[in-house]
C-alpha cells in the first residue's frame, strides 16, 4: 500500500470498476498516469507532533495531509531516514470543509471533492474547516477551536514500506492490471528501463485505467508528471 495518489484531483474518467483483470497482452487506452514518491518532509510548514511508530516529533501535515505521508506511503524525515505509514486505521479522509470523502469506482472522482486530511490529526477552526498550527505560530486556515484525535489503529513505521525501484515500479489497479504485470508507457521510453515497468504496487485512489509512476522526489512539489490519454501495453505474468 504505497501509492495512494500522486494527483487526486484529476483521477479517470474510464474506470472498468467491473472489467476483468487483463489476461492477455494487450494495449490499454485512455489512460491517466501520475507519479509518486517518498515525500519529503522539509515540504510541510506545519507544527511537529509526536506520532504513533516513529521516534521523535514530525510535521503534522506531513503526517496526515492529502499530500503527506498518509497518501503517498512513503516519506523521507527531516532527519533524512525513510517512514513509511504502517496501519491506515480506521477511517478515511475528509475534504478541507472537514466533510468525509471516498474514491467513487463508478465515476472515478471523489464522492465529496478531493481529500485534504485523514478523518483525525486534525483541529477545526470556528466555523468548521481544518485547520492545523504552523511551525512557525499561527494557524494554517483560522484558529483551531477544537481538536479531532487520529483515527484507531493509524501508525507509522521507520524504513519504507515495499522494495520498489525508481522508474521501474508502477502502482495499479489490480482488477484491472494484475500485479506482476509488465508495463510499456512510451512517455516514459527514455528513462532507465526503457519505458517497461512492474506492476509491484496498489494504492486507495488508483481506480480503474490509472497508472502511478514510482520515482524519486523533484526539488518542488510541482516538479511531477500528469498525463491524460495515455496508451500503454500491458504484459500480464504468466499462470
Amino acid at each position: 500500500m504505497t501509492a495512494l495518489a500522486g494527483t487526486l484531483a484529476a483521477l479517470p474518467a474510464a474506470c472498468d470498476a467491473h472489467a476483468r483483470p487483463i489476461s492477455k497482452p494487450r494495449w490499454l487506452n485512455r489512460v491517466l498516469v501520475t507519479e509518486y514518491f517518498p515525500v519529503p518532509e522539509r515540504w510541510f510548514v506545519g507544527r511537529s507532533v509526536r506520532a504513533p511508530g516513529l521516534p521523535g516529533r514530525h510535521r503534522v501535515d506531513w503526517l496526515y495531509s492529502g499530500k503527506g505521508i498518509s497518501m503517498e506511503g512513503d516519506g523521507v524525515g527531516l532527519d533524512g531516514r525513510r517512514y513509511h505509514i504502517a496501519g491506515l486505521g480506521k477511517g478515511g479522509w475528509v475534504n478541507a470543509r472537514g466533510r468525509v470523502t471516498r474514491p467513487a469506482r463508478k465515476s472515478g472522482r471523489w464522492t465529496n471533492g478531493g481529500p485534504f486530511w485523514r478523518v483525525g490529526g486534525f483541529w477545526r477552526s470556528d466555523v468548521g474547516r481544518v485547520t492545523f498550527p504552523l511551525a512557525s505560530g499561527g494557524w494554517f486556515r483560522g484558529r483551531g477551536v477544537s481538536y479531532v484525535r487520529p483515527p484507531a489503529g493509524i501508525s507509522f513505521a521507520p524504513g519504507p514500506s515495499r522494495r520498489l525501484r525508481y522508474y521501474q515500479s508502477v502502482a495499479v489497479e489490480p482488477r484491472l492490471i494484475p500485479l506482476g504485470s509488465r508495463v510499456y508507457i512510451p512517455a516514459y521510453r527514455h528513462t532507465r528501463g526503457r519505458g517497461w515497468f512492474r506492476a509491484d504496487d496498489v494504492g486507495g485512489a488508483i481506480i480503474g485505467r490509472h497508472l502511478d509512476v514510482y520515482r524519486p522526489a523533484p526539488p518542488a512539489p510541482s516538479g511531477v508528471q500528469n498525463l491524460r490519454n495515455q496508451r500503454v501495453y500491458v504484459v500480464p505474468p504468466r499462470r
